[in-house]
């Protein structure tokens, strides 16, 4: 008899979902999952290309918290330099632009992600099952 913890333990897959004749309610959940995590969505409705989509999220929302963070130290830490009387604005334009440029190559990633996204949510919504639509009742005119 297998242990507690053997039981426990949670079973992580990279399987593809499957892609052809999703339901309506199905479609919706990942048309909503990719707007919320660009790559996730496409995953769960099969779609390949949610591998690329899926990783640009991931390392551009790790490139923004971690760079993002640092950029807010030095901020703090630079205060009286960048405010100060004899501040340089030159100085203070080049050292802002050295501590949030990578934190503008996240939000960029997670932007072309979200992006890339919509146009396989637009793939996603035509593959629907069309018996759905079938099991309505008619709509009063």
């Amino acid at each position: 008899m297998p242990s507690v913890w053997a039981r426990a333990r949670m079973r992580i897959s990279l399987a593809l979902g499957n892609r052809e004749g999703l339901s309506q309610q199905t479609a919706r959940g990942c048309v909503a999952t990719n707007l919320a995590l660009p790559g996730f969505g496409s995953l769960m409705a099969g779609r390949p290309v949610g591998y690329p989509q899926a990783v640009l999220t991931v390392v551009g929302f790790g490139l923004t918290l971690v760079f993002g963070s640092k950029a807010i130290i030095w901020f703090f830490s630079n205060w009286s330099a960048i405010y100060g009387p004899e501040a340089d604005p030159l100085e203070t334009i080049t050292g802002v632009w050295r501590e949030t440029r990578w934190v503008g190559a996240g939000f960029a990633m997670v932007a072309i992600a979200w992006l890339w996204s919509l146009t396989t949510n637009a793939a996603i919504l035509r593959t629907v099952r069309k018996d759905d639509d079938a099991k309505k009742p008619p709509k009063l005119t």
